[in-house]
């Protein structure tokens, strides 16, 4: 049984690598975070794999995280839901730009700082807008769960759940830019800094 359910991990990674048109690897979780202010896991794989840190990590539903350490063999990283990490997002009905932060939840994001008549709606499929050139722009990320607005406050109350396994996967994918799209991000990353006072 248990080999059957690795053989059905694996079958949907596989089926996740053609909606990236990047470069990916399947990494076995080593280890997770017993701190449950913190959401890391260690992967087995590092800086003689390539892998380096900022890198992403996704798995055949959605996005996982990213790189914060690289090791020799081993490498840590951060999961979406953790209070210190953001991920650019994009509604994919109508393009509408957002972060979406950790919330210290495995099962909830949050959208902070959209103004009550925002065009988001509960069940809007968030994927990953490729802004800050570390994510592969379009990959799934969250589903919209609840819309708060309240006249006195400035900002909506919009909640998400990962689509991504992010306390059950067993494997992920790690992405590497291909030859396709790394010049694209390279010009977008020197632009960003070049920008920024």
């Amino acid at each position: 049984t248990a080999l059957e359910a690795e053989n059905a991990r694996l079958r949907a990674l596989l089926d996740a690598r053609t909606r990236v048109r990047d470069e990916v690897r399947v990494a076995e979780i080593l280890a997770v975070d017993s701190n449950p202010y913190e959401h890391n896991l260690v992967i087995g794989v590092g800086s003689r794999d390539g892998v380096y840190d900022g890198q992403a990590i996704v798995d055949a539903a959605g996005v996982v995280g990213q790189v914060i350490e690289t090791g020799l063999t081993t490498s840590q990283a951060i999961l979406i839901s953790d209070p210190s990490h953001a991920l650019p997002v994009e509604v994919n009905r109508n393009g509408l730009r957002a972060v979406a932060v950790g919330t210290g939840s495995e099962g909830l994001l949050e959208l902070p700082h959209l103004p009550n008549n925002a065009d988001i709606q509960v069940g809007d499929l968030l994927v990953t807008s490729g802004l800050g050139c570390v994510f592969p722009a379009g990959y799934p990320a969250a589903r919209v769960l609840e819309v708060k607005t309240n006249p006195s406050l400035p900002f909506a109350h919009i909640t998400e759940e990962p689509l991504a396994r992010l306390d059950r996967s067993r494997e992920v994918l790690l992405v590497w830019p291909s030859a396709e799209t790394l010049p694209d991000m390279r010009n977008a990353c020197s632009f960003a800094v070049e920008e920024t006072p």
